[in-house]
């Protein structure tokens, strides 16, 4: 993973003693809650209904085990002894002390990690899928374009106070992990007939109160004008954007108002008078990122053992957790090994701090000192030897975390809704926990693989709009009702869920989620998903069953 340098370590601890002295003006009220509020949020810093909310970047989702139990101690000295995984690659703590995030920011620096730029319109936490590096159909490693990216983008000042904020996400397998169609900017990264790199493009993503999936703007950019193209687009945002209303800033608004091809009309001729040069990615440059992402030393195993054989035949939930939380590695004899933060123990992307510290001793015992975040607010162990897996699995039940639920509905993606964020009209945890608690495990292994996902409101933190079933909460009475859209999909051919019919109340929810997967039970054929079911039956079935029922 990539170690932080001289200019790194001086940037950051600069950043917090800015920080700390803007702290101590505004408690002294020399600095106006007006003239705080873009200060503390570009250093990860929101006041939520409780408390104020510290958000650290995770940048790519890469964590080493000193990082992780660094994280551990952070939520035990000044939060509730927990952290909050997020779809961003990040992780929040909801209860800090406004006089003690300076010692926060200070302890984060002193391991290589920060908050800068987790917050306000700026570019975000670049992020990329989690099993960068270790996946079998990966044609580069996309963290090192996601570091360089960074490195380009953080206190850039010419992006400093963009329209709104702005995320950006980096893929380069066959199968799109990482969200890439709801980003502001997406990458794919592809090698020609020539094993020559180059990027797509693609631009306009993002959910929220107008959700739209990102469309092509380039499909062929040379990897060395990556920076180049990305600051001509961010120019233009900045030159065009919308900055009369936040609901209408998003650049996503700004490529469908004028039409992809009079954007990108803009954005090529911006690139055209921008002073490559300075930008352009050159073959040291790339090698001198690459090297720190140099692949581990693995050891030559083989791809099959007797005892891990055996552990398979003979036990049965050892054999469930290894067919849906056990990915396959590029390298024989090894897997990635997915941790579900999520129900019936955990509250979705909830890790106290006691288990933090046992997932770092799992990856320095039985890996490469290394933990990845997913999007789906998911850990992972990227590099565990088929060998060890059954230990890894008995010691995850030990910490509560070796759930065998990946990719099953339980799998729910979940924001923290009205139990933390202002901005919620809904409750999200303990409804999301009525809707799993209604299915038991067996019942979700005979559904197999969907996704799920609540948001707690319109901001779609939850990405409701590309679930196979989404949930938006809404308040309607003073009584929270769940809207429920269908169809929904990520990946390369992502597209959004349609509306089905009008909000359900909280205490119906569980029975409507229900009628939905009856519908797709008594119509499904052999081997054939959820949304495989959606695709070939339309939506009129599952609407017919859950408001027909209703009416009667």
């Amino acid at each position: 993973m990539y170690q932080y340098d001289d200019y790194d370590r001086a940037l950051v601890k600069e950043r917090v003693a800015q920080f700390r002295d803007q702290v101590a003006r505004y408690q002294a009220e020399e600095l106006s809650e007006e003239e705080f509020l873009p200060l503390r949020l570009q250093n990860g810093l929101y006041l939520q209904k409780h408390a104020y909310m510290l958000r650290v970047a995770i940048p790519y989702g890469v964590l080493s085990t000193k990082q992780l139990r660094a994280l551990a101690d952070i939520g035990d000295r000044y939060d509730k002894g927990y952290g909050h995984f997020t779809t961003r690659q990040n992780i929040q703590y909801n209860w800090v002390k406004l006089s003690e995030v300076p010692d926060i920011l200070a302890y984060l620096a002193e391991h290589d990690m920060h908050a800068i730029q987790t917050s306000g319109n700026v570019v975000r936490n670049v992020t990329t899928e989690a099993f960068a590096g270790v996946a079998e159909d990966e044609v580069y490693d996309p963290r090192i374009f996601a570091e360089i990216i960074r490195q380009w983008s953080t206190i850039n000042p010419e992006f400093l106070f963009l329209p709104r904020k702005f995320k950006i996400a980096v893929s380069a397998t066959e199968e799109d992990r990482a969200a890439v169609r709801i980003h502001d900017v997406g990458l794919y990264l592809h090698r020609d007939e020539s094993e020559a790199l180059y990027f797509k493009v693609m631009v306009g993503g993002g959910l929220g109160r107008i959700p739209y999936i990102s469309q092509l703007l380039n499909d062929r950019l040379p990897w060395c004008d990556l920076l180049s193209y990305l600051e001509a687009i961010l120019r233009v945002f900045n030159r065009y954007g919308r900055r009369d209303s936040k609901y209408k800033a998003r650049i996503k608004i700004l490529v469908n108002t004028l039409g992809i091809d009079a954007f990108k009309q803009e954005v090529e001729q911006e690139f055209q008078q921008i002073a490559k040069e300075p930008n352009r990615l050159t073959d040291s440059e790339l090698s001198r990122i690459a090297s720190q992402f140099l692949p581990a030393v693995y050891q030559r195993l083989d791809e099959t053992d007797l005892g891990f054989a055996s552990h398979l035949q003979n036990n049965e939930a050892f054999s469930n957790w290894y067919n849906l939380n056990v990915r396959k590695h590029k390298v024989s004899g090894y897997r990635s090994v997915v941790i579900s933060t999520k129900f019936p123990n955990n509250i979705p992307g909830d890790v106290t701090s006691e288990q933090m510290r046992g997932i770092a001793d799992l990856a320095e015992r039985f890996g490469f000192g290394e933990v990845r975040v997913t999007h789906e607010q998911n850990l992972v162990l990227p590099d565990v030897p088929n060998t060890a897996l059954f230990q890894v699995w008995m010691q995850l039940n030990e910490l509560g975390l070796g759930v065998s639920n990946h990719t099953l509905l339980s799998d729910m993606i979940v924001c923290p809704g009205a139990s933390y964020c202002n901005l919620a009209t809904a409750h999200s945890f303990p409804v999301a926990e009525q809707v799993v608690q209604a299915f038991s495990l067996e019942e979700q292994q005979d559904i197999g693989p969907v996704s799920m996902n609540l948001s707690g409101c319109i901001n779609s933190c939850a990405h409701h709009h590309i679930a196979n079933i989404g949930m938006l909460g809404l308040n309607k009475s003073q009584t929270d009702h769940y809207q429920i859209t269908l169809g929904g999909r990520q990946g390369t051919q992502s597209r959004l869920g349609k509306v089905l019919g009008p909000a359900i109340a909280e205490s119906e929810l569980p029975q409507a989620i229900r009628m939905l997967f009856d519908v797709y039970r008594r119509h499904r054929e052999v081997k054939e998903s959820f949304i495989q079911v959606v695709d070939r039956i339309g939506l009129a079935p599952f609407k017919d069953a859950l408001y027909q029922e209703k009416s009667v």
